[in-house]
């Protein structure tokens, strides 16, 4: 599976293989800056306008927004253990 990320506000899982959307992720209304799979490829994690969202790989269930940045979050990516997030915002912080 390949993950994108789009301005129109999803982000989306595509096979590979047919080139078929397999889901499209929403649960907000910002557009998408970057998305990532999670170590373990259980989870979908996509920084935005308004936070970095989380998502079940396999259904597309939103699991949850992280918020308290000042400003976009850029960048957003799980840790090797999958237990840890960190995001980096153009507020000029990170946070885990």
């Amino acid at each position: 599976r390949v993950l994108t990320a789009s301005r129109d506000r999803t982000a989306k899982l595509w096979s590979v293989d047919s080139g078929a959307c397999l889901l499209t992720l929403k649960g907000h209304g910002h557009r998408m800056n970057c998305a990532a799979f999670a170590p373990d490829a259980a989870w979908v994690l996509a920084a935005s306008d308004g936070g970095a969202t989380r998502w079940c790989a396999e259904s597309g269930d939103c699991l949850g927004t992280l918020e308290g940045h000042r400003d976009s979050v850029l960048s957003a990516a799980f840790s090797a253990d999958c237990r840890r997030v960190v995001t980096a915002s153009a507020d000029r912080t990170a946070r885990l």
